[in-house]
C-alpha cells in the first residue's frame, strides 16, 4: 500500500516536471519558428542554389559516357580527382551558400526588429531578450550548417544515382564509379568541415555581427565591416603590419592547420584528406573564439533590452 501510494504521489510531480519543461522550451521553440516564417531566404536561397547546379548537371550527363571511357586509362588518383570534381563544386557551393546567408542573416537578424516597428509587438509577449538572441543565433550555428549538409549530400546523391544510371543505360559498369567516389567518407569529411570551418571557427565574427545589429542605427553591415578596416588600416600605418587583418580574416575563411593536415590543394572532402578533430577540440583560439562569441551574444542581449525601434 505504501509503494503504491508513494507511485501515485510521485506521478503528479512528474506531470508538473515536464510541464515545465515544455513551458520553459516552447519560447525558444516558437521563436525559431517566428525566425523560420519571416526569413524564408534562409533556406529558399540554398535550394535555389542546388536546384540550379543539379539542372545544369543532368544536361552534363549527355556526355558522361564518353568522358568515362577517356577516363579509364588515368591512373587511381587522376580518375578520382576527375569524377570527384561536380561533387567538389556542390559542395563547395552549399558551402558557399552557408557563410554567405549566415553573414547577412546575423547582420540583419535584430536591425529588421527595431526598423519595422515590430519588437514593440513582440517585447510584449512573454519572451526574454535573451531567448529571442539564442533562438536568432540557432539560425547561423545550428540550422544553416544542418541545412547545408543535408542539401549537399542529398544533391551528391541524386547525382550520383544519376550518373549511374546514364552508365548503365549505355552498357558500362558503375563499381568503379561508386568505388572511387568514397561518397561516405566525402559526405562524412563535408559535415566536418561544415561544422568546423564555417560555424565554430567563425562565431566572433557571426556573434560580432549581432553585437552591431543590435546597435546600429542604420547600414548595420557597413557598421560591422568599417571597424575592423579601420583598425587594420591603422595598425598598418603606424607599425607596418597584418596581425588584425590576418586575424580576422583567418577566423572568417577558416584556419585549416587545426582544423586538417592535408597538402594546400586538396579539396576539404578529399578521401585523402586527414582531419585532426582533437588537435581542433584542444586548440586554444577556438575557445577563446567561444568565449569572445558569448560574450558579444551577451552584449547583444542587453542591447535589445534596451535600443528603440529605428
Amino acid at each position: 500500500m505504501n509503494t503504491q501510494s508513494n507511485a501515485a504521489s510521485e506521478l503528479p510531480e512528474a506531470a508538473q516536471t515536464g510541464a515545465s519543461v515544455m513551458t520553459a522550451t516552447r519560447p525558444f521553440y516558437w521563436s525559431l519558428r517566428r525566425e523560420l516564417w519571416e526569413n524564408r531566404w534562409i533556406y529558399l536561397a540554398p535550394l535555389g542554389a542546388a536546384a540550379v547546379f543539379l539542372f545544369g548537371f543532368l544536361i552534363s550527363t549527355v556526355h558522361l559516357p564518353a568522358r568515362m571511357r577517356g577516363l579509364s586509362s588515368l591512373d587511381p588518383m587522376r580518375y578520382h580527382e576527375a569524377i570527384a570534381t561536380p561533387y567538389d563544386i556542390m559542395a563547395g557551393l552549399m558551402m558557399a551558400a552557408c557563410i554567405i546567408v549566415t553573414v547577412f542573416y546575423c547582420a540583419d537578424a535584430l536591425y529588421s526588429e527595431r526598423r519595422d516597428r515590430s519588437i514593440l509587438f513582440w517585447k510584449s509577449l512573454p519572451i526574454s531578450d535573451r531567448t529571442t538572441v539564442l533562438a536568432k543565433a540557432s539560425i547561423p550555428f545550428i540550422v544553416l550548417p544542418l541545412l547545408a549538409c543535408t542539401i549537399a549530400i542529398v544533391s551528391q546523391f541524386i547525382m550520383l544515382l544519376v550518373s549511374s544510371a546514364v552508365l548503365l543505360g549505355s552498357g558500362q559498369s558503375v563499381a568503379q564509379l561508386w568505388t572511387s567516389l568514397s561518397f561516405g567518407r566525402m559526405s562524412w569529411l563535408m559535415i566536418y568541415h561544415i561544422w568546423t570551418a564555417h560555424t565554430l571557427w567563425p562565431a566572433p565574427v557571426y556573434c560580432w555581427l549581432f553585437l552591431v545589429s543590435a546597435w546600429a542605427p542604420r547600414a548595420p553591415f557597413l557598421w560591422a565591416v568599417l571597424p575592423p578596416f579601420a583598425i587594420a588600416g591603422l595598425e598598418k600605418i603606424v607599425f607596418h603590419t597584418w596581425y588584425f587583418g590576418r586575424l580576422v580574416a583567418s577566423r572568417f575563411i577558416g584556419n585549416t592547420s587545426v582544423i586538417a593536415t592535408d597538402a594546400p590543394h586538396i579539396f576539404p572532402t578529399d578521401p585523402m584528406t586527414h582531419i585532426t578533430p582533437g588537435m581542433f577540440l584542444s586548440s586554444p583560439g577556438l575557445w577563446i573564439g567561444l568565449l569572445i562569441s558569448a560574450a558579444f551574444l551577451a552584449a547583444a542581449v542587453r542591447l535589445r533590452r534596451y535600443r528603440e525601434p529605428v
